[in-house]
C-alpha cells in the first residue's frame, strides 16, 4: 500500500499543487509575489541535489529513491543572487497590476479590459501613461470620447511602475494558500503588532 501511494504521488498531476516550494532569492526575499514565487517539489528536490539551492523548511512528506529519501522542501533559498529586472514588460497583466486589478474610472473589481485615457482614434498611444484597467461597462461607455466628456476622472495618472513598485503591489494579493512555513519570508518587513 505504501509503495502505491507513492508511485500515485510521484505520477499525479495534482500532488505537485500541495507541495510547491516557495523559492527566496539569495537574499531570502521572494523572486516575486504576483505571481509568487514557487517550484513543483519535485524542481526543489533537483535544485537541493545539484547544490544550487539550500533548503530552510520541509513539509513532512518524504519522497525516496532505492538508496536515498529526503522530506519534500517547502521553502528553498537559491545560492546565486539573481538580480531583479529593473525594467518591467508593458504587458496586460502587469498594467493589472499596476492599477490593483481595479477600474480606474469607478473603482469595479472583476472582469477587466484596458482602455485608452486619450483614445487611439483621437491620436492617443498604447503606452504605460496612456492605457488603464477599465471594467467593460466603463470601458463601453467612455468609447472614443474625452474623459471629460463622459464625467470620467481616473483614480491616480497612469505612469510606468518600477519593478519594486510590481513586488510591492503583488504583496496585496497572496495565493489562495500559503503554507506556514512561507509566512516569515513572504512579509518579513511588515509592520510588527504588539
Amino acid at each position: 500500500m505504501t509503495m502505491n501511494f507513492r508511485t500515485n504521488f510521484v505520477r499525479d498531476p495534482a500532488a505537485l499543487k500541495h507541495h510547491p516550494a516557495l523559492v527566496l532569492n539569495a537574499d531570502y526575499r521572494p523572486l516575486s509575489y504576483y505571481p509568487l514565487s514557487l517550484w513543483p517539489w519535485q524542481e526543489a528536490v533537483k535544485a537541493a541535489w545539484l547544490d544550487r539551492v539550500e533548503i530552510v523548511a520541509e513539509y513532512e512528506e518524504v519522497v525516496r529513491s532505492p538508496s536515498t529519501e529526503i522530506r519534500i522542501p517547502s521553502v528553498v533559498v537559491l545560492k546565486d543572487y539573481v538580480k531583479p529586472q529593473k525594467k518591467v514588460a508593458f504587458t496586460r497583466f502587469n498594467l493589472f497590476l499596476r492599477d490593483e486589478f481595479c477600474c480606474q474610472y469607478c473603482g469595479a473589481q472583476g472582469e477587466l479590459t484596458f482602455d485608452h485615457v486619450i483614445p487611439r482614434a483621437r491620436g492617443g498611444i498604447t503606452s504605460w501613461e496612456n492605457v488603464v484597467a477599465a471594467c467593460s461597462r466603463c470601458n463601453l461607455k467612455k468609447g472614443s470620447r474625452s474623459l471629460k466628456q463622459v464625467g470620467f476622472h481616473l483614480r491616480k495618472p497612469p505612469r510606468p511602475p518600477s519593478a519594486s513598485d510590481l513586488m510591492n503591489l503583488g504583496r496585496k494579493f497572496p495565493p489562495g494558500y500559503l503554507h506556514d512555513s512561507w509566512v516569515d519570508f513572504l512579509y518579513w518587513d511588515a509592520e510588527l503588532q504588539a
